[in-house]
């Protein structure tokens, strides 16, 4: 519209069309969680290759049914990407409409959904994996119309103040688990994403 604006780094990024997506679940079809959690195994991730750098900046987790036996969450990254997994097509930020781009743009990154664990991912170790967000509810609460434990089943979002920059080859996932049944649950995962050569 040839006006200057001044705006946060996000918003240029969704406005750019580098504003990505993936999610795990439907409403029609929960997925359900890893019992326990595994060193290696993840629910879903974003991958990004050599050369580009992704951003996670959101991530959100629903339970559908708390089954309230030490369930137990965390979002971490390595410096190498997934291996194993149902591969998911990010879905892009920026829609698309009549005054705009007519087709949405596709991610360079990639993204993994797989319930029970089925992403593999790189062993953790405390020197190369970083933990990013974690929470869980450490004693079972089975009762019947009792609260079932991380505030009746609503996990908190993480949409981090300084999220992690990540050079690819790197992948951010996401673990979901209890100790005997896994949690059903939807939840997405959001990123935006750069040549790396073109950051600072």
């Amino acid at each position: 519209m040839g006006v200057q604006v001044m705006m946060d780094f996000y918003t240029y990024m969704a406005l750019a069309g580098a504003s990505f997506q993936v999610r795990a679940g439907t409403i029609t079809t929960p997925l359900v969680g890893d019992v326990v959690l595994t060193d290696t195994a993840a629910e879903y991730c974003a991958d990004a290759p050599a050369g580009m750098t992704l951003i996670p900046v959101y991530n959100n987790i629903s339970l559908r049914l708390n089954v309230a036996l030490a369930n137990e969450f965390a979002i971490k990254s390595v410096a190498a990407v997934s291996t194993v997994g149902t591969a998911f097509v990010p879905l892009p930020l920026k829609t698309v409409g009549p005054q705009l781009a007519a087709t949405p743009s596709v991610a360079s990154c990639t993204a993994r959904v797989t319930a029970a664990g089925g992403v593999t991912v790189t062993a953790e170790a405390v020197t190369t994996t970083r933990r990013h967000w974690s929470y869980s509810q450490p004693t079972g609460n089975t009762t019947a119309g009792t609260n079932l434990g991380i505030y009746n089943g609503i996990v908190p979002d993480w949409a981090p103040r300084m999220p992690p920059v990540l050079a690819g080859p790197a992948c951010c996932y996401v673990k979901i688990a209890a100790a005997a049944t896994g949690p059903s649950y939807y939840a997405n995962m959001d990123w935006i994403e750069a040549a790396s050569a073109t950051l600072l």
